[in-house]
């Protein structure tokens, strides 16, 4: 807010206390804390939401009060205002007024950490070796210029222009850093090819090459990324259950449910990269699922101790109930809710017919059931079928007995709240 007013611009930030001010949250349909919308021209009915982050509100502002993009008039003025930055993206359009310009400014009004230009200039369409409205993206890394021509018939969509331009204003190979990590998980690209190594040697370093050299037919549906397994990549390893001592070696990951896929045995030349990629995309090879060994005390405890490789054998008992807890170590609505799953294992030690459970889902992958959020708990009842519910009421003893009692059903309630990993193929650095 102070930057707004310091440097005098139209737009003001304000706030709400919605618990207090019912009416209001009530209309403008406020649900959850913080809620953030901009209005415009007197307009109520019809508020904006911004749903960046908060380093971006001053930016997004500036955009939405000003025009979104820079006008360029002249090949001089657009080559300095490429020049400018690593990365801009230009419009060019014949017709500032048509639909297809009005698509580009509101994607540039919204993407603010991206510089945006506008022309329409004869001699600029020239100067870019273009003919009909097309959108360029210039960097100064990788392919110099980008061009997305605009479907003369479809026009622009906002949606597909946006992705196109996080895909493309990536690196052909990232490296996973604490920079980059928003930028690797906010592409929404839905595969991610990773080569973990050792910054500190040499001949690991040298296996960028090929690397490389394999991610360009790729571009949009695998991100390339390197590893460093002593830097910032060294939290995430047992999220892939290895240790330093494993580089240099290469995973895929499908980030739709983060199944992991290996080489049987690595190579890393460019042409077996692009092979092996491939024959994942067709779904020809099996993802490596991660098990943690059984503790020998694994069924003497009250809450039994599933790992990957025995949980089918448990679970999936057909003479037995068994209610299982899927949990992350770091996550505290895990760690709140642990001395009511140890109560309920207490309580039911002595039924033969039911069994409480839990397995770490950090370090243990099961083929048919993904966990997205944590905890989750589900519940597999006695019989043919192999039948999952999944518990999503109110996590304390009394509840979950009656859940048990009842069969595995409840009066419809509201849902509870759950830690969801911000970086997929990362969750032990979840915020």
């Amino acid at each position: 807010a102070t930057e707004l007013r310091n440097e005098s611009s139209p737009a003001r930030l304000g706030k709400v206390d919605a618990v207090a001010q019912t009416a209001l949250a009530t209309e403008f349909g406020i649900t959850s804390y913080p809620t953030l919308k901009l209005f415009r021209d007197g307009n109520r009915t019809h508020p904006l939401a911004y749903t960046g982050r908060a380093a971006g509100i001053v930016r997004w502002m500036q955009r939405r009060a000003g025009p979104s993009a820079t006008l360029l008039q002249d090949t001089d003025t657009t080559a300095a205002f490429i020049d400018s930055q690593d990365l801009v993206v230009i419009g060019f359009f014949k017709d500032l007024g048509g639909e297809a310009a009005q698509v580009f400014l509101e994607v540039a009004a919204d993407t603010v950490d991206m510089t945006f230009g506008v022309a329409e200039a004869a001699e600029l369409f020239q100067e870019y070796g273009l003919s009909a409205d097309t959108v360029c993206l210039f960097k100064k890394f990788d392919e110099r210029q980008t061009n997305f021509p605009v479907d003369p018939a479809r026009g622009l969509d906002t949606a597909e222009l946006t992705r196109l331009l996080r895909v493309h204003s990536l690196q052909l190979v990232m490296e996973f850093t604490k920079e980059t990590s928003s930028e690797i998980f906010g592409a929404k690209i839905p595969h991610h090819m990773l080569l973990f190594l050792n910054k500190s040697s040499p001949e690991q370093l040298s296996l960028r090459d090929g690397f490389r050299a394999a991610a360009g037919g790729f571009r949009g549906e695998v991100l390339f990324v390197v590893v460093d397994v002593t830097g910032h990549g060294a939290d995430v390893l047992p999220f892939f259950g290895m240790t330093a001592a494993d580089a240099p070696t290469l995973r895929l990951v499908k980030m739709e449910n983060n199944r992991k896929y290996q080489m049987e045995q690595d190579n890393f030349s460019d042409s077996a990269i692009r092979t092996f990629i491939q024959a994942v995309l067709d779904g020809k090879v099996k993802p490596r699922l991660l098990s943690a060994e059984p503790p020998e005390d694994w069924d003497t405890r009250p809450v039994k101790v599933l790992v990957g490789k025995t949980f089918e054998q448990v679970a999936f008992d057909e003479t037995k109930n068994v209610f299982v807890k899927f949990y992350a170590p770091w996550c505290p609505h895990c760690q709140a809710m642990a001395a009511a799953w140890e109560e309920l294992a207490e309580r039911y030690k002595d039924r033969e017919d039911i069994v409480i459970a839990e397995m770490d889902s950090t370090a243990n992958e099961l083929e048919n059931i993904t966990i997205h959020g944590f905890p989750t708990l589900h519940y597999f009842p006695a019989g043919p079928g192999r039948k999952m519910i999944e518990y999503k009421s109110t996590r304390d003893v009394e509840t979950f007995s009656k859940f048990l009692e009842n069969g595995g059903t409840l009066p419809e309630e509201p849902p509870v709240s759950e830690v969801r990993g911000h970086l997929p193929w990362a969750f032990g650095k979840a915020e």
